[in-house]
């Protein structure tokens, strides 16, 4: 690796006016990053704007607009591909427009590629959160996602498991490109998991863990954006077959305690141990949330937080057997098979 390696960060946004600020901000503040380009992905609201203002500010800067999303792809796919087209620095870093990125952040993400001799550097941003309703799901679904793709698998290079976070995603470009970039993955809806699953099967090394100090992102402002997002995901990444929908709401669903909560007219002392039994998956999950760097009191949220995973889960189940999903007004043909 060079001695000071250049970054280009590439940021698609669409109707991104609330948070394109402060995500371009954050960016300009890294030294190592060269240039900035930001893919405006047809939006209708203010980002324009924005991002004109922007770049009178800013001359690392760069704004393109795509045109219509060719056949075949997903547009989020679309706008980096011609973002990573332009970009000249030796490292690509892919990011969301609704993620701070922390001082110091891209030297460290540098400095962790050096140490651990990766080719691609992933982060699991801190999340934001405001509402009870965010408050409730986030942190359960990323509890269950760490279950699901632990670091140290993931960073095994002996490990066929791979993953990696969309809002936060460096790849060196010589193997960006080698393994084909954006194109490989045009049409798939994880497109972070699939870039991740080429480069570890083209022997790139990858380090993916915690971004606690690296960004901060609040994923979605409003309750219909939260479940768009999870229902286009959550089937995929929780393995893409009804049978393992199954087995995680089995695993996740207090089943016996609430049973004996419903029991509690025919005597009380099902409803004791049916309460005894909910405050332990209480404290359990307040362990797991501890372990995953999140605040503990987030587990008063555990029953609402279990309600709206197990709902949401079956909803993107659905959308996938119905065979489309839908994303910021549009729609993509998806497979239950996957």
């Amino acid at each position: 690796m060079n001695a000071s390696p250049s970054v280009s960060a590439i940021v698609p946004a669409r109707n991104e006016e609330a948070t394109i600020a402060c995500a371009v901000e954050s960016l300009a503040a890294q030294p190592e990053i060269k240039e900035i380009i930001v893919v405006n992905d047809q939006s209708t609201d203010g980002t324009a704007a924005e991002l004109k203002s922007l770049s009178a500010r800013y001359p690392q800067l760069q704004i393109l607009d795509t045109g219509k999303v060719p056949g075949g792809w997903v547009g989020k796919n679309y706008a980096v591909s011609l973002g990573a087209a332009l970009a000249t620095g030796d490292w690509l870093l892919f990011t969301d427009a609704d993620g701070v990125h922390l001082p110091g952040s891209t030297a460290r993400a540098l400095a962790d590629a050096a140490a651990t001799g990766a080719g691609l550097v992933s982060y699991s941003p801190e999340q934001e959160m405001r509402t009870w309703w965010e408050r409730a799901l986030i942190p359960f679904i990323y509890t269950r996602l760490s279950q699901k793709f632990s670091f140290a698998v993931v960073n095994d290079p002996e490990s066929p498991a791979a993953a990696a976070n969309g809002q936060y995603l460096l790849i060196r470009r010589e193997d960006y490109v080698r393994i084909g970039g954006h194109a490989a993955v045009a049409g798939e809806v994880l497109e972070d998991v699939a870039l991740a699953r080429l480069a570890k099967q083209a022997g790139v090394r990858l380090h993916f863990t915690s971004g606690f100090g690296i960004m901060r992102v609040r994923m979605y402002r409003t309750f219909r954006a939260m479940w768009e997002g999870w229902a286009k995901n959550l089937f995929p990444l929780m393995g893409g077959d009804s049978r393992a929908i199954g087995r995680e709401l089995r695993g996740v669903v207090p089943w016996i305690p609430l049973m004996l909560l419903v029991l509690t007219p025919l005597h009380l002392i099902w409803g004791a141990l049916g309460v005894a039994l909910l405050a332990g998956r209480h404290a359990a999950y307040a362990a797991t949330l501890r372990r995953n760097r999140f605040p503990v009191w987030l587990a008063l949220y555990y029953v609402p937080g279990v309600a709206l995973y197990a709902a949401v889960l079956l909803t993107s189940e659905w959308r996938y057997a119905r065979g489309k999903v839908s994303w910021k007004g549009r729609e993509y043909p998806v497979s239950r098979d996957l």
